[in-house]
């Protein structure tokens, strides 16, 4: 099969090397890839013609929704964008949501419904890949992850079927997509179980001085806190793009009390240092953030550091993340509480891993020339230390496509199954530009 068939079979879909729109076509959020050929599908026929095309001549396909991931970098390959599907339908609580579309997008119409669903913390990001990666939102404590969300899939397959996957049917491709990536198949829509959402309180704290202190007040008050309340703690620097500078406090509250909110944060309010910057009712998609587009002039920062799931935020933790942040001026420490809905689904009704965790951790320097070029072993250490004192890595916040850290993102009786799962769905491998799981 030509490109010239392609672009018959998917018109004005296809985008090549040479054709005009090809420079936007291979934009995605942070950066500008060189694939071999593009695929804007607007239909599930589509994807199914992309996917077979790719089988014929062996190329790897990246899927793209949102456009966040990493594997937009690499070289190669067919970029099956599937912006153009977008539509969410909404019938009660049961919603059915296209796999191109945006958070932002599919919140604004759930609001109209006073509906929500735990979701990614950005406008832009995409469905598919925050809600095949778990999926750690503003309401995991009470609802858990956007995958746990998730009871049901229209997929197409490596060999271009379309499958239907639910607990009833095919219910081991299901239990792989509420986790396990992009490795089984495009899901072309997911259905979720929604939650009545009013609206929200969110709430937004300054911090002055030393955070060892308060982190520990987080740490013991988060365990008995009301499950409407999920928080993250972040100290970033003054380049960070997505934050104001400095350490602050954000809590997302479910419902639209004012009262009971602060009184949930009370312990926080009470201690020395730390201000009431906001603390007010709004609609749950005004607190999503706009996050910039790339500027393909000036070129995004490494990042030297990680990410790890924790289940108990000791002493020792909290003085290695303060104590980085400390170390290095380019450097970002960020937590979100886990526990409560997140901790009910058991360990082995999805592949997501360490379900014990209490806490999600992240920490890293911006790696900018002439700032760390004496440091980036030491940083790497540091990091590698704090690292060994959590339990797994959490895929969507890994800006790597380092194909080995998959094996730290599952326990070791999730991962076979899912090699086993692969293996059934996807025997070529031709899912690989994710954390890729091999074929058993």
């Amino acid at each position: 099969m030509t490109v010239s068939t392609l672009k018959e079979l998917v018109p004005e879909g296809v985008i090549a090397p040479g054709d005009p729109d090809w420079d936007d076509a291979r934009r995605f959020h942070t950066g500008i890839g060189e694939p071999t050929v593009v695929v804007r599908a607007s239909t599930v026929d589509d994807v199914r013609a992309a996917l077979r095309y790719a089988s014929a001549e062996r190329l790897d396909v990246m899927v793209r929704s949102g456009g966040h991931s990493a594997w937009g970098t690499i070289p190669g390959g067919l970029t099956l964008d599937l912006a153009a599907l977008s539509d969410v339908a909404v019938d009660g609580e049961l919603v059915r949501v296209g796999g191109g579309a945006s958070w932002g997008h599919v919140a604004g119409i759930l609001a109209e419904h006073g509906l929500g669903i735990s979701s990614g913390d950005t406008k832009s990001v995409g469905v598919g890949g925050l809600t095949l990666g778990g999926g750690i939102g503003w309401m995991v404590r009470a609802w858990g992850l956007a995958a746990d969300q998730l009871v049901g899939a229209q997929v197409v397959t490596a060999r271009g079927d379309v499958v239907e996957a639910s607990g009833r049917s095919h219910p081991d491709l299901m239990w792989a997509l509420r986790g396990g990536g992009g490795n089984f198949g495009v899901v072309t829509r997911f259905d979720f179980r929604a939650h009545p959402l009013p609206g929200v309180v969110f709430a937004t704290l300054g911090i002055a001085g030393d955070s060892r202190a308060l982190i520990r007040t987080l740490r013991d008050m988060m365990p008995t806190a009301p499950r409407e309340l999920t928080l993250t703690f972040a100290h970033v620097p003054p380049m960070d793009p997505s934050a104001p500078p400095g350490a602050a406090i954000t809590a997302c509250w479910i419902g639209e009390d004012v009262a009971a909110a602060r009184a949930a944060l009370a312990p926080l309010l009470a201690l020395d240092g730390v201000t009431e910057t906001a603390l007010e009712a709004t609609a749950y998609p005004d607190i999503l953030m706009e996050m910039p587009a790339m500027d393909p002039d000036q070129a995004l920062p490494g990042f030297i550091g990680g990410n790890t799931l924790v289940h108990d935020l000791s002493d020792e933790v909290i003085d290695r993340l303060v104590s980085f942040r400390e170390a290095h001026d380019a450097s970002v420490i960020f937590l979100r509480s886990l526990g409560g809905a997140y901790g009910d689904v058991a360990q082995d009704d999805t592949p997501f891993p360490a379900r014990d965790a209490t806490w999600f951790a992240m920490a890293g320097a911006f790696d900018i020339p002439g700032l760390l070029d004496d440091s980036r072993v030491q940083i790497q250490a540091e990091w590698d230390a704090i690292a060994a004192l959590g339990q797994a890595l959490y895929g969507n916040f890994t800006p790597s496509t380092d194909s080995s850290l998959v094996t730290r993102m599952y326990p070791p009786g999730s991962m076979a199954r899912l090699a086993a799962i692969k293996r059934e769905w996807d025997p070529q491998n031709l899912f690989n530009r994710c954390h890729n799981v091999l074929p058993a």
